[in-house]
C-alpha cells in the first residue's frame, strides 16, 4: 500500500475524520458547559474521561455514515494516528498540570495541543483542510493567553469550532463520493 492509497484508506474508512471531530466537539461542548454550570475541576474530567468516547463515537458516527470505521491491516498511517494520540495525552498532562498555575489555561493549552495533532491529520486523510482547523485552534489557543474570560469559554469555542469544521469536512467527503460516482 503506498502513502496516496493509505490515505484514501484512512478517508475512506472514517469519512475524512469528520464524525471523529464532530465527537470531539461534542465533548468540548460537554466539557465547557460542564464548567459553566458546576466546577472547573468537573468540566475538565468531562474533557478527560469524554475524550476517551471520542474514537469510539466517531467510529459509530462513520457506521452511521455508511463507512467501515475500520481501516484496511497493514495500513502504515494508522500508527502515525496511534502516535497522535500518545501527543495528545502528553499534552493533556501539561494543560492539567498548568491549570493549577493559571486554570484559564487549561482550555487554551488544550487548543494548541489538539491543534497541532490536526497538522498531522492532513497527512494521515490526504487532506490539507485539516492545517486551517488546526491553524483556527492554535490561534484561539494563543488568544487564550492574553484574553480572561472565564474557564468555560475556551471550552465553548473549541467545540464550536470542532462542530463547525466536522460539518465542512463531511460535505466535503459527501461531494468527493458523489464525484466518483459520476
Amino acid at each position: 500500500m503506498n502513502f496516496t492509497e493509505a490515505q484514501k484508506d484512512m478517508r475512506t474508512s472514517y469519512f475524512g475524520g469528520g464524525p471523529g471531530v464532530f465527537a470531539s466537539g461534542i465533548v468540548w461542548l460537554a466539557s465547557g458547559v460542564t464548567a459553566w454550570l458546576t466546577t472547573e475541576k468537573t468540566g475538565v474530567l468531562v474533557f478527560f474521561f469524554g475524550g476517551m468516547f471520542i474514537h469510539p463515537l466517531g467510529i459509530l458516527l462513520s457506521k452511521l455514515l455508511k463507512r467501515s470505521g475500520q481501516h484496511k491491516k497493514g495500513n502504515p498511517l494508522s500508527v502515525l494516528a496511534l502516535e497522535s494520540t500518545l501527543l495528545l495525552f502528553i499534552g493533556l498532562f501539561i494543560a492539567y498540570s498548568i491549570m493549577y498555575i493559571r486554570p484559564n489555561w487549561f482550555f487554551p493549552v488544550m487548543m494548541l495541543i489538539i491543534g497541532g495533532r490536526y497538522f498531522l491529520f492532513s497527512s494521515i486523510y490526504g487532506m490539507r483542510f485539516y492545517w486551517l482547523l488546526g491553524s483556527i485552534l492554535a490561534l484561539f489557543g494563543i488568544l487564550g493567553f492574553f484574553l480572561t474570560p472565564s474557564f468555560y469559554f475556551f471550552g465553548l469555542v473549541g467545540g464550536a469550532i470542532e462542530m463547525l469544521f466536522s460539518f465542512v469536512i463531511i460535505s466535503l467527503e459527501k461531494k468527493n463520493l458523489k464525484t466518483k460516482l459520476k
